[in-house]
């Protein structure tokens, strides 16, 4: 049974830092940093490692999202990797395949195959911002996926509890080595992943978008009813956005644009600045009481709201008004849950995600996110190949009134959100909570933790947490070790709450921090304690 750790301290370097959820993908990066790489490079070889490493949360076959600190021109950049759905995409034959929605996995689950983003977001974050090639940066994946890791205890937890998706076709046999999942400190490997990623490496981007890669996955997405095709693969593009931004206490809290969720975080953040938050103690029913109301007045705003903006007109601007944040403010009571808030038509919920941040002795940054939405994506493995499916495009909605209505072409609502934080003209944090609708709950209290309380990287991670789960309209699943009386008052103010243990505290996020102090350059680094990461640094 994994327990969660006590107290640790965190990790300080001069010359890099890693942080991510598995320890081998945060020394795959640092080992780009000590080959004289930069902040970049380090972050896509940790993303490749964690495609083997933890490849129920990541891989090849999802979508990624980053943000870029440039220390020379003093700015951040977004990268939005994420894909489209197939041209073919429509609701109708959803509905007469017997769906009102459509599903994560099992029967139906082709429907939610969108095009996987990952490889070329890799490829046009290097080519703008890195400085060693795609292939220079895939060999530490390559070398585990061929010759073989030791699996750890939560990831192997995780890799249990998908055997049975895993089953639902032959080709998934190709991620159960010896026919089962892997259990905690066994050693293995993935040859079939491991020369998907060599192909890679050697033809590029277009190894995956074209040829026989590409190739494969239309003819199996096809033959199980779904609409990807290799025109949709090849027409395939990442985009450079301009990332959204909001003031809290001083501090500037940078997200990716929808179609991320990231919005949500800053709209909560914006509410939550009106409140005294530091005076009400870091663990008190206070607090939790103001930060519930003001990240479900945030959800629901994001849920109403986010899509594709490409597609549809999504009113970032007037969202994340100062003038707005307060008019949503008003409508919160000191002594009462508010029963009024709606989700709308709920999302289906996964928290399967890799993030990791990295940033170099040169000052620069990056806050990357990488995902296949659910545990193994929707469970389709592409034969031959040991890519699985990601399943981000059951994120659409059905009803045609929603922005984020299904229509080919269109990029789906998106959980992943990398973030960053800067002081005047200076990078303060660069940071991620990963797990589904948990991300801006955790950027909104691992943010809160270190601007209002002044604690570090890791005792901001370290620090307990609250999860609305907006599928069930609201209920608040809170830790263990919270003290029973916060617990009785979050119930006594009207709060459905419910208490969370072991291995489901993982839904509590998997967040990283590496925070900069501008006048030394020394780097302070956290990783999360409810997973198998680590902090490195030299």
């Amino acid at each position: 049974m994994h327990y969660f750790r006590s107290r640790r301290s965190p990790v300080v370097a001069r010359n890099g830092a890693v942080a991510t959820s598995q320890p081998l993908a945060a020394q795959a990066g640092l080992s780009m940093l000590q080959r004289g790489g930069n902040a970049v490079d380090a972050a896509v070889a940790s993303a490749a490692a964690l495609a083997v490493v933890e490849p129920g949360s990541t891989g090849i076959g999802g979508d990624m999202f980053a943000l870029f600190w440039d220390a020379k021109a003093r700015a951040v950049t977004a990268l939005n990797g994420s894909g489209r759905s197939a041209a073919a995409a429509n609701p109708e034959d959803v509905r007469r395949a017997g769906f009102s929605s459509i599903p994560n996995d099992g029967p139906g689950c082709w429907f939610s195959v969108s095009v996987p983003g990952t490889v070329h977001g890799w490829e046009t974050l290097l080519a703008r911002h890195g400085t060693m090639s795609l292939a220079d940066v895939l060999q530490p994946a390559i070398r585990y996926a061929l010759d073989g890791y030791a699996v750890s205890e939560v990831i192997a937890h995780g890799w249990g509890k998908a055997e049975g998706k895993l089953r639902f076709r032959p080709s998934g046999e190709e991620l159960l080595p010896g026919g089962r999942a892997p259990r905690h400190g066994e050693v293995v490997s993935l040859p079939n992943l491991g020369r998907s990623l060599e192909a890679i490496a050697e033809g590029g981007a277009e190894a995956f978008y074209k040829g026989d890669i590409a190739r494969r996955i239309a003819e199996f997405v096809q033959a199980e009813g779904g609409w990807l095709t290799e025109a949709d693969l090849a027409a395939h593009h990442s985009d450079w956005d301009d990332p959204i931004r909001t003031d809290y206490r001083g501090t500037t809290v940078w997200e990716c644009p929808p179609n991320g969720q990231g919005i949500a975080a800053l709209i909560a953040m914006n509410i939550a600045e009106g409140f005294d938050v530091a005076a009400m103690g870091a663990q008190t029913v206070d607090r939790y009481h103001f930060l519930i109301e003001a990240m479900r007045r945030g959800y629901a705003d994001a849920l109403r709201y986010v899509a594709d903006p490409r597609k549809v007109d999504v009113p970032i601007e007037a969202l994340l008004s100062k003038d707005y944040a307060a008019s949503r403010r008003g409508a919160i009571r000191a002594d009462r849950a508010d029963p009024g808030v709606s989700y709308g038509n709920p999302l289906p919920a996964n928290a399967d995600t890799v993030y990791v941040t990295a940033a170099d002795g040169d000052g620069n940054a990056c806050s990357f996110i990488n995902s296949l939405f659910a545990n193994f994506g929707c469970g389709l493995v592409v034969p031959g190949t040991g890519i699985a499916l990601q399943n981000r495009g059951s994120l659409f909605s059905m009803d045609p009134e929603h922005p984020n209505f299904l229509r080919g072409g269109q990029r789906p609502f998106q959980t992943i959100i990398p973030a960053m934080a800067t002081r005047g003209d200076d990078l303060w944090l660069s940071f991620g909570v990963m797990g589904g609708f948990q991300q801006p709950q955790g950027h909104l209290q691992v943010l809160s933790n270190m601007v209002d309380f002044g604690m570090d990287a890791q005792a901001a991670l370290d620090a307990l947490r609250f999860r609305i789960d907006v599928l069930r309209e609201g209920q608040v699943l809170v830790e263990e070790d919270l003290p029973a009386d916060v617990v009785q008052g979050l119930r006594d103010r009207g709060h459905t709450v419910e208490i969370v243990s072991g291995y489901e505290r993982a839904g509590m996020g998997g967040g990283q921090v590496i925070a900069r102090n501008p006048e030394t350059g020394v780097l302070t680094a956290g990783s999360e304690p409810r997973k198998d990461g680590a902090a490195v640094g030299w």
